[in-house]
């Protein structure tokens, strides 16, 4: 049975299923439940519609912005962001604030732990179903040898390792947080210092044996130097705050049809 929607307008100002229509294809709803990204796409016109509304009783006139070369908002972009910017009165977060926030959790504001570690690679691209069995194979072999006789791990390394990195015994010398793929890392953070990973790890490049040499946790960082990051995380979340509360105020006097903006 073909789904219905009821005629959407905002203060007498209708939103045509066309539109909707086009709008929804930015809205990812579960398969099967198209309804849902109509429904999505219709809010967030009826908000546009309500926002473009309000800017036109402010008087304010379109000044669009080259955003690349050749290429300017639309009026209508123009508008939206020009009443964003004169009513979105967003709250100053003040030092007490941030502190609060640092002190209530320092730990969160530690510099990057550095590591000292080697390893060998085994290859095989992701989706070589086949190359990645002779890979963890070679790999479990492989490091069974290493684990029985941890002296033959630079030996092997030049041998059958596929990282440069080989000519030196699969060494990697000092690296942070962000250097390797997140599941070498992982590993690495589960390591003590002289350890070897009793199981190979897998990665996009195939699989790793890894050795931990030598570790340095990071320190918690002070206030000072998170400082900034602090305040710009609370000033995005106080511009969120800010629009949402002009939204919400906009629709208690708005006369909708067709939707509940609750949901916007």
């Amino acid at each position: 049975m073909k789904q219905t929607f009821t005629d959407i307008s905002v203060n007498g100002e209708p939103i045509s299923p066309e539109l909707i229509a086009t709008e929804a294809q930015n809205h990812p709803a579960p398969k099967g439940k198209p309804g849902r990204a109509w429904m999505a796409a219709a809010r967030a016109l009826a908000v546009k519609t309500m926002i473009l509304q309000e800017a036109r009783r402010r008087e304010i006139v379109a000044e669009p912005l080259e955003l690349a070369p050749g290429q300017w908002e639309t009026d209508d972009e123009a508008l939206v962001r020009q009443l964003l910017e004169v009513a979105v009165v967003p709250e100053v977060p003040t030092e007490a604030a941030l502190r609060a926030v640092y002190e209530a959790n320092p730990e969160r504001h530690r510099a990057p732990s550095l590591y000292e570690a080697a390893h060998i690679l085994f290859s095989a691209r992701p989706e070589d179903v086949v190359a990645r069995k002779i890979a963890k194979d070679k790999a479990t072999a492989v490091l069974a040898d290493i684990l029985a006789n941890p002296k033959s791990f630079d030996g092997l390394a030049r041998d059958h390792s596929a990282c440069s990195s080989k000519a030196n015994g699969g060494r990697l010398g000092q690296i942070a947080a962000g250097d390797t793929v997140a599941e070498f890392e992982a590993a690495l953070k589960l390591l003590s210092e002289g350890e070897i990973a009793r199981e190979p790890v897998e990665s996009r490049y195939g699989f790793h044996i890894i050795r931990l040499d030598a570790k340095a946790e990071g320190k918690v960082l002070p206030f000072e130097a998170v400082e900034p990051a602090l305040r710009t995380a609370a000033e995005k979340a106080a511009w969120v705050r800010a629009s949402r509360a002009l939204v919400e105020s906009l629709a208690a006097r708005a006369e909708v049809t067709g939707i509940n903006l609750r949901a916007a």
